[in-house]
């Protein structure tokens, strides 16, 4: 702690101080009264916590590596004394509001959390070490809650800053290890904003360009326009500052202040007597252009600089409060309303199912997704083509041949074979062949339609979770409804598919002309291929045919027969299967909107003796509740806020 006695404080004219009784801070001279409505008017938002919002105010934050004077500068600044001594002083954020007061009386007073702790101008480094440790604990670690110190007193400005720990990067005496990580990030969260003014402490016996803190900075304010480098311990390494500060080496937009820190039992009065006396004295320091010398010019520096920032950034706090408040009344509106009857509750669970109807009718039947342009997946009906695409494909693609060429049919016609006419094909032995073919490609539609139907559940499933994601209580139900009413078309759908595949077996018939063009235009090359066989050719085009060489013509004969009809059939068979499921798809699809979905879903939540799933409504879900307060809670805030900013901006625009 420097100093035991209680703190004086003092005008800035040094000249004057030796006559004049001390009254006031010595940042007070440097107060401009054209600029109080601006600071006024961002201490009230301050008051209203208008950046828990997420709306940045602007602020002088104190940063430096440890042991830079950082503390002592504010001490200078604000003429109160703040917790000194080794290592980390300052452990927690400490963010210093400064109000001016008509009152002879000054008010002070520290707040973190819900607390509030009263103090005076004697204990207020007592009452900040008991706060800290209140917050980081009565270790060395430090912590990211915010204590703010309200200092309420007569020729006192309205000034905040924020008083940081000093960057440290090797842990000592019981601090955690990751401290430096610690500090940095919480540096890193105060100065990046654009609004902060970064006030960056450097001590005179350093090189700057290896400052941690002059590292930091940089990296949120390269060009260094929010940057102003006060240059602490003037007086303990004068050889070489000039050069320091003019050559700007690390990019301080906002200029250098060198100032010379309180010593010992010094009382501020006589601090700033032996400041000017150095600078004007000193063979070095009084080289230094006394623009940018003394704890006065500082002061001057900050008011200035923070009205600038405040003038600059007030605009831009206006529209964010404007367009934070539009969108909590949007939210707002958009949440239920609360229903007290049953009545209001089944009028709301039939508008959420008509909701979720007229989207599955866009979405299923009509292709319109324009509620969900970026989301491929509930572009149905082109999800749907490309499934059907995908499985006609599949289906008509020519199976690999279990046997060598002919081979089934004649193992067929053998087993098919009876008295009669010679040239004769048994229709049986047709069938037979059909029948297998058909049982080979059985399950594929079986796959195909209940693939189709859990793409549909989804669909279901995620238009049902957006039409009704204000009303958890029963969101739950309707999915179930849904999922029921989905397994059960899936069954039907199953069954109507085995169907049409089994009706495939039973006869063979088309009418498609297709049919007859094919068989004439391969059975054209019977007699050549059994010409080719046995005169014990190997190949018949890229067929293999040294395997028939051991069949009598007629048989042969009757094989190719077959399997030409059974070839040129087929293709009629596959299209067919294809077409009934899609227009059997399209059927079912267009049914579940237009009738079952609702049909259904009203039967399961709605019982017509009263109770029932849909009166669950009647009690508004905690997170619905929780979600209407803050907002109701936002939306006063930030009108408040407008309220506030409203007279100034008038003015400034009058």
């Amino acid at each position: 702690m420097g100093g035991s006695k209680m703190p004086e404080v003092y005008d800035i004219n040094v000249e004057a101080a030796l006559t004049i009784v001390p009254t006031e801070a010595p940042i007070v001279s440097s107060y401009n009264d054209r600029i109080r409505p601006l600071l006024d008017t961002v201490d009230r938002l301050r008051n209203l916590n208008v950046m828990k919002e997420g709306i940045q105010l602007p602020t002088i934050v104190v940063v430096g590596d440890q042991s830079s004077g950082k503390s002592s500068v504010l001490e200078s600044l604000a003429g109160i004394s703040l917790p000194r001594g080794q290592g980390i002083c300052t452990r927690v954020p400490l963010v210093m509001r400064l109000q001016r007061s008509p009152s002879p009386e000054p008010e002070i007073w520290l707040e973190f959390g819900d607390e509030r702790v009263d103090t005076d101008e004697e204990h207020i480094a007592e009452s900040i070490c008991t706060a800290t440790e209140a917050i980081a604990g009565s270790g060395k670690g430090v912590s990211d809650t915010p204590l703010t110190l309200h200092v309420k007193k007569n020729g006192v400005p309205d000034l905040t800053m924020v008083d940081l720990p000093g960057i440290t990067r090797v842990p000592v005496n019981g601090q955690p290890e990751n401290i430096y990580e610690q500090i940095s990030g919480m540096i890193m969260k105060y100065i990046e904003p654009q609004e902060s003014i970064i006030l960056n402490v450097l001590s005179a016996t350093v090189d700057f360009t290896t400052c941690e803190s002059i590292r930091m900075s940089r990296q949120v304010d390269k060009t260094g326009e929010r940057t102003l480098a006060v240059v602490t311990k003037a007086d303990m390494a004068p050889e070489g500052l000039l050069q320091k500060v003019t050559a700007d080496d690390v990019n301080i937009g906002l200029g250098y202040v060198c100032v010379r820190n309180r010593v010992g039992e010094e009382t501020y009065k006589e601090a700033r007597m032996q400041e000017e006396l150095l600078f004007k004295t000193h063979p070095l320091l009084c080289m230094i252009d006394h623009d940018i010398v003394g704890i006065p010019v500082l002061a001057q520096k900050l008011i200035q600089i923070q009205a600038t920032m405040i003038g600059r950034c007030l605009p831009v706090i206006v529209q964010k409060i404007n367009e934070k408040m539009e969108t909590s009344e949007f939210e707002l509106k958009k949440l239920p309303m609360v229903m007290t009857s049953s009545g209001e509750a089944l009028m709301t669970f039939m508008n959420i199912i008509g909701y979720v109807k007229e989207c599955l009718l866009r979405i299923l039947i009509q292709g319109d997704f324009s509620e969900y342009p970026d989301d491929q997946s509930m572009h149905s009906t082109a999800r749907l083509a490309d499934m059907l695409s995908k499985f006609s494909d599949n289906l008509q693609a020519k199976p690999e041949a279990a046997n060598e060429f002919l081979i089934d049919e004649i193992k067929v016609l053998e087993e098919c074979k009876c008295i009669g006419l010679p040239n004769f094909i048994p229709r049986t032995a047709f069938l037979a062949i059909l029948s297998q073919r058909v049982d080979g490609m059985h399950a594929k539609p079986v796959e195909f339609i209940r693939e189709i139907w859990d793409y549909v559940e989804v669909v279901l499933s995620s238009v049902i979770t957006k039409y009704s994601d204000n009303f958890p209580q029963i969101q739950p139900s309707i999915k179930r409804a849904g999922r029921t009413l989905i397994t059960k078309i899936k069954e039907q759908s199953v069954s109507r598919v085995v169907e049409i595949v089994e009706m495939e077996k039973q006869t063979d018939y088309t009418c498609n002309p297709e049919y007859m063009t094919a068989y004439t235009q391969k059975i054209a090359n019977q007699a050549s291929f059994v010409s080719h066989v046995q005169s014990n050719y190997s190949n018949y085009g890229d067929v293999g045919i040294s395997h028939l060489r051991g069949y009598n013509s007629q048989l042969l004969s009757q094989a190719f027969d077959m399997n030409v009809r059974i070839t040129a059939y087929w293709t009629i068979v596959v299209r067919r299967v294809v077409d009934n499921i899609a227009l059997y798809l399209q059927f079912t699809v267009k049914n579940l909107v237009n009738s079952q979905f609702q049909k259904e879903i009203v039967a399961e939540m709605v019982d017509p003796r009263g109770g029932g799933e849909v009166e669950k409504m009647l009690d508004e879900s905690p997170s619905v509740a929780c979600k209407r307060e803050k907002l109701k809670n936002s939306i006063k805030l930030l009108k408040e806020s407008k309220d506030a900013v409203a007279a100034i901006v008038y003015r400034n625009s009058g």
